[in-house]
């Protein structure tokens, strides 16, 4: 399991946009979030040991944060030619398992992947009403085998601070997980 870090992408960014197509067959773009006064993305997959620690926690962490306003997607950006386990087939049946209720995107070109400089499974972005980037590092301290528990301590501080219309400490600590599966020759460059 090799351990790759977020890639610490400057605070106040503006969110890329994109339009993708979600687990349903429906296509979802940033600006179907426009008023919502947060909004995270989630570069995500199936079989990454990473997400399937906390995966649970994130559909709970979903389930508490959407209702109060939290606007959230998932991003696969995955090879699922190399890394079946994560097509859009499998896709679906995650997310009804997992029961996530927010929308699970197949990023298929990897470009969402690029222009949001996500590097790894789970990479967290959350951006303010205006859509510039607030936060960017990890759920929290618990990883595979490390014994803490998945709370979403840290995730959870930067989003009640942004519903609050707050800054989330600028003190903040790289997400870490599997590297984004990269299409052969379709390595970012801010990998090089």
């Amino acid at each position: 399991m090799a351990l790759t870090p977020s890639t610490m992408l400057p605070l106040g960014t503006p969110a890329p946009g994109f339009s993708l197509v979600h687990v349903d067959g429906r296509t979802v773009s940033l600006d179907d979030f426009d008023g919502s006064p947060a909004f995270l993305v989630v570069f995500m997959c199936n079989h990454c040991p990473f997400v399937k620690h906390l995966a649970d926690g994130l559909a709970q962490f979903a389930a508490q944060y959407v209702p109060k306003g939290l606007a959230m997607v998932g991003i696969n950006s995955n090879d699922v030619a190399k890394h079946p386990a994560d097509s859009p087939e499998q896709m679906v049946r995650e997310a009804e398992e997992r029961g996530y209720i927010f929308p699970y995107l197949y990023d298929e070109t990897q470009e969402v992947a690029k222009a949001y400089h996500a590097a790894c499974t789970p990479d967290f972005f959350l951006f303010d009403r205006d859509r510039r980037l607030v936060y960017r590092g990890q759920f929290d301290g618990s990883r595979p085998e490390n014994g803490l528990p998945v709370t979403g301590a840290d995730l959870r501080a930067a989003v009640e601070a942004v519903l609050a219309g707050k800054k989330p400490a600028e003190k903040q600590i790289p997400s870490i997980g599997c590297n984004i599966k990269w299409i052969a020759g379709n390595e970012p460059d801010y990998f090089k």
